[in-house]
């Protein structure tokens, strides 16, 4: 095995003439550089935690605004304002409605109608975090912008900053304007 070792202590020679520190660890910071972006990201949870409105407790009331079944949230992505200080419709002290909205049809279940829905992001101040939801009735395609609720859309606000969403009826679907 004297000539294993002998290649081996050979060639470690050979690369000690031809380079130096500095090259040598600039080569190994290029490879990990280069090799940080070919690594897979790892898929992590991005949903928030909620304190009661997305728990599932078994409770399955569309008829409770603090919940995330509740009618009106049949396309809503994002915190309910019911948790945060505001109201269905109305935003939370120190935010204020997006200038952009989203619009979905949902089923009222009192009367067994179908409305429109806005769903308005409240922007400005920090995120507020508790009650979040993600239902996805009627959801399209990102390249649908009216009808898509994954986009932040405090975009057209003086403040970007999420807070927390409402929900506004708009009338009832197929109902005819006079």
């Amino acid at each position: 095995m004297r000539w294993f070792d002998d290649f081996f202590e050979r060639q470690a020679r050979n690369v000690a003439l031809k380079t130096s520190r500095r090259s040598a660890l600039l080569r190994i910071g290029r490879v990990m550089v280069g090799t940080a972006f070919l690594l897979p990201v790892l898929p992590f949870d991005r949903q928030p935690r909620a304190q009661h409105g997305a728990i599932d407790d078994g409770k399955h009331d569309p008829l409770d605004p603090e919940r995330c079944e509740y009618w009106r949230y049949c396309s809503l992505d994002g915190t309910l304002c019911t948790c945060c200080g505001g109201s269905i419709t109305t935003c939370p002290p120190g935010s204020e409605p997006s200038s952009v909205t989203w619009i979905g049809t949902c089923h009222n279940p009192e009367d067994g109608k179908d409305y429109l829905v806005s769903y308005n992001d409240c922007c400005g101040g920090a995120s507020c975090g508790h009650c979040f939801c993600n239902q996805n009735e009627g959801e399209r395609p990102g390249y649908r912008m009216g009808i898509h609720n994954d986009i932040n859309w405090c975009m057209g606000n003086e403040s970007s900053v999420y807070h927390c969403t409402v929900s506004v009826v708009l009338g009832e679907s197929g109902a005819k304007a006079g």
